[in-house]
């Protein structure tokens, strides 16, 4: 959660804390090492290596905050609504489900960034779409569960509605599961967006994201990776801080001799808690 917290203090409190401007520079000062103006150093144009990752953040969190949001816009009233009719309705909507899950979200990214063109939108809806099944199948598999519970058929039996039933007691019920599964799948959209823009998919250059930084190989090349390394610890460790919390959330334990990683979400479904 520190860690956490500080991504999000970074993200929000951008331009009160960098130090500098992310996109000014100076060919002069390119590729200086660590000092008290630039604490980590400057980049291939001279920009401050500081400034770009707080920046960064700003974009590295936005767009799976983003694709997480619209996975579960979509993905929990078509789970809900497959649970409580079930028969076809259910076989209907896991079929579909399972055609969407068979297609990889980030070639489905790319097809999107060919026809639409590369940037941050583009993508961020393709991935979308590709996490529906990440989240629906499991909220599908708990809520059907629920269905069978007592409560709800008492609930059914005093007449009140399908909607208040499901939304007002069942998603209630599987709030802390469905928390859990998008914290985990967060970590992963962070992964695959800065992945589409280590490719120059998704963030262009020379705007601030994580992943564009990552992609600096001229300065890798020309024995300057501060940049590069100052990227990936960030997004491993904001990925690490994630999949903890989100083990926590859906009611796994870390074992006691390391850490018990939660596998794509959707892979294998959680257990629901009552």
């Amino acid at each position: 959660m520190t860690i956490l917290m500080l991504v999000v203090a970074c993200a929000v409190l951008a331009p009160l804390i960098a130090p500098h401007d992310p996109d000014a520079g100076s060919l002069l000062a390119a590729f200086q090492g660590p000092t008290s103006g630039h604490l980590l150093g400057t980049d291939s144009t001279g920009r401050d290596i500081a400034s770009r990752l707080v920046y960064g953040a700003q974009t590295s969190l936005v767009g799976p905050a983003a694709i997480i949001a619209l996975s579960l816009l979509i993905g929990v009233p078509i789970a809900l609504a497959a649970a409580w009719r079930g028969g076809a309705v259910a076989f209907l909507v896991n079929r579909v489900l399972d055609i969407i899950f068979a297609i990889p979200g980030l070639l489905l990214a790319i097809l999107t960034v060919s026809l639409f063109g590369a940037g941050l939108w583009p993508a961020v809806i393709a991935l979308a779409v590709s996490y529906v099944p990440y989240v629906a199948r499991v909220v599908v598999a708990a809520a059907e569960r629920e269905r069978r519970l007592a409560y709800v058929t008492s609930l059914s039996v005093q007449g009140v509605g399908v909607f208040r039933i499901t939304a007002g007691h069942m998603l209630r019920n599987l709030a802390p599961l469905i928390v859990g599964q998008a914290t985990v799948a967060f970590a992963y959209a962070l992964v695959d967006l800065a992945s589409l823009s280590f490719l120059g998919l998704a963030v262009q250059a020379p705007q601030a994201d994580w992943g564009v930084m990552v992609s600096d190989r001229d300065a890798i090349l020309q024995g300057h990776p501060n940049q590069a390394i100052a990227a990936s610890v960030a997004i491993v460790a904001t990925v690490l801080s994630l999949f903890v919390l989100g083990a926590r959330l859906s009611g796994e334990q870390p074992r006691r001799r390391g850490l018990s990683l939660p596998r794509r979400p959707g892979r294998t479904p959680l257990e629901a808690t009552p």
